[in-house]
Order: structure tokens, then sequence, then C-alpha cells
């Protein structure tokens, strides 16, 4: 027994000391939160980033990853990253909208049809979301993405009338979902996503929305037995980091960090949309149900999502980031036939 802790004890020196080196032998290190669990495709993927960073820096830039939201929802990691103990995270379209509201502008409910629309705009919004990052001191690394999102529950929700009887989720912080579903008569509860899955399983909410993917990584499948096999909305997110901690990095580090992001990024979004087209299947063989919705409730949908624009337009987000987005979509769909909001259950890359 003397002999095996004496073992152990040595290997975990070497370790520490191996962990010691490694953080002295970075000159520029990076603390990034997210809300995103361990083992997603999300932190799988930041890891190969990390990786791949370092090596060609020869260990000169380290970044560090505290997933899971170990280090608060965006709010709190916004906090922490504004004094210094974190220098960047990946942030949800919501939960960093309070300092970059135009960034939420996306996430307007039934306003996409396709993944083809959402790369369209997504990529001519990008130098305006950066130029926006940058004015408010962060640097705008890569766009993230959850995915096309579902109305998922613990009862059928097949109507209008359906959704007026439940208790909704809607995001905290989240104007654009709160007022959609007051337009349709709801009257949703605001939760933080790290409180959803007990709030499920209490019984404050019967009804929440996520991507096909997200709802098997966050649990909220176990209780929200029944999604409404149409797209609520498009959610994602953005990797930021402090625009001071980054500017320290010597040029051909910063255009290194720039251009690994670019690649791994990017190869996360088909991952994610893989992994959300797989997901399907995976429900449904958990016993999840997806019910088809009545007819005509796309309808009244764009309807209030029409209203909910004029409300917030200029408000939530500027009319200058609406009319960009807005006018992305309607020389897409001018351009040629797209495909329709029911194809987004089988998303392929584009």
């Amino acid at each position: 027994m003397h002999r095996l802790m004496s073992v152990l004890i040595t290997v975990l020196s070497v370790l520490l000391c191996c962990s010691s080196w490694a953080e002295a032998n970075a000159k520029y290190s990076f603390k990034i939160a997210s809300l995103a669990p361990d083992g997603s495709v999300w932190i799988k993927q930041f890891h190969e980033f990390a990786k791949e960073v370092a090596e060609k820096s020869n260990g000169e830039i380290e970044f560090r990853i505290y997933p899971g939201g170990i280090m608060g929802d965006d709010q709190a990691m916004y906090r922490k990253l504004r004094v210094g103990q974190l220098h960047g995270g990946g942030f949800t379209m919501t939960g960093i909208a309070d300092v970059v509201p135009d960034f939420r502008v996306m996430s307007t409910p039934f306003f996409f049809r396709s993944y083809e629309e959402v790369n369209k705009v997504r990529d001519g919004l990008v130098p305006f979301f950066k130029k926006k990052f940058n004015e408010a001191g962060l640097e705008f690394v890569a766009m993230t993405e959850v995915g096309f999102i579902y109305t998922m529950s613990t009862e059928p929700k097949l109507s209008i009338d359906d959704l007026k009887k439940s208790k909704s989720w809607a995001p905290s912080g989240d104007p654009v979902t709160a007022t959609f579903l007051a337009n349709l008569g709801i009257t949703p509860i605001p939760l933080s996503i790290p409180d959803v899955l007990t709030s499920l399983q209490t019984g404050l909410v019967d009804t929440v929305f996520n991507s096909l993917y997200g709802s098997i990584v966050l649990q909220w499948y176990t209780k929200a037995r029944y999604i409404t096999d149409i797209p609520f909305g498009y959610a994602y997110g953005v990797f930021l980091l402090d625009r001071k901690s980054f500017s320290k990095l010597p040029e051909k580090y910063a255009e290194l960090v720039q251009a690994t992001a670019d690649k791994h990024f990017s190869a996360l979004i088909d991952q994610t949309r893989k992994s959300n087209e797989e997901s399907r299947q995976v429900l449904e063989q958990s016993g999840v149900a997806f019910v088809k919705a009545e007819s005509g409730i796309i309808k009244e949908s764009e309807e209030q999502r029409d209203k909910t624009v004029q409300q917030l337009r200029g408000n939530a987000f500027s009319a200058e980031a609406y009319n960009i987005a807005a006018k992305i979509l309607e020389n897409s769909r001018n351009a040629g036939p797209t495909k329709t909001s029911d194809d987004t259950r089988s998303p392929t890359k584009k």
C-alpha cells in the first residue's frame, strides 16, 4: 500500500509539473467559458481548435475551456470577462444580446425556411456583427450554431390554442421570443438555460424550444416528450474574445487564431447540422413523438412574426440590422425556389 501511494504521489507530481510547465511555456493564455456541455460537438471541436493553435504556435498560445456552465450563464460569463477572470466565451444569441442587441435579429421566429437562407443571411451579417462587437470591446472570432429549434412539450401541441394553454418558457433577456409569444396570447416564463431542465421536472414550465441535438445533450427530451414537427426558429451563438487580450497577440498569432477558427468553426456548423439530423432517429427510438401541427399554424405564426418585428424594430434590434437581413432574404427568395420550412427536418450542407 505504501509503495502504491508513493507511485501515485510521484505520478501526480509529474502531472502537476507538466501542467505548470505547459502554463509557464504559454506566453498567451486565454480562459474561455461556455454553456455547451462537455463531450458535445461544440466542446469537442473547440478542443481541436485549441490543439491546432497550440501546435502551430509552438505552445505559446493556450486556450483553456470551462464547459457546461461552470462559470455561470451568459451574463455571468460576460461579467467575468469584463473583470479579467475570463478572456472570452462561447455565448448564445440571447445571452450576449444585452451587449450587442442587433445580434438577436436572426432569432426572429419563423424567419428562415432553410439552412440555405441561414447561410446567406449569416454571411451577409458577419461584417456588421464584427463591427458592433468590436465597438463593444469584443473580438468577434466566429459564429456558432445550435440549428433550427422546435416546440417541445410534455403534451402534444398541435395548434395555437394548445400553445395558449401551455406554460411556455422564454430565454431570460430575450424580448423577441417573449414578444412573439405574447402576440400569440401566451405569457412566457423567463428562465436561463441552466434552469430549464429543473423547471420541466418540477412542472414550472411544460413547453420549451430547442434543437433536436440540443434537447438530447441538455436532457430536456427526458421530460419534453412531444415535438411539434415545424421549426419554430433558428438558434446560434458566437465565440468572442476580449479585445484587449486579443490585441496583445503578435500579428502572426492573431492571424493564426482567426484562420484556425475559420477552419474549425466552419466544420463545427457542418457537424452540428449532422448531429441534429441524426438526433431525430435517436429521439424517435427513445420514444419521443414528432407530432404534425394543424394546417394554418405557419400562416398565423408568420403574421404574428411580422407584428412582432414591427414592435421590436428599432428597439430590440436596429432597423439597420433587420433591413440587411430582410433584404438578403428577399433577394434569395426572388432568385429562385428554396427549401420550405418542412425541409429543415433533414438539413443538408450548403
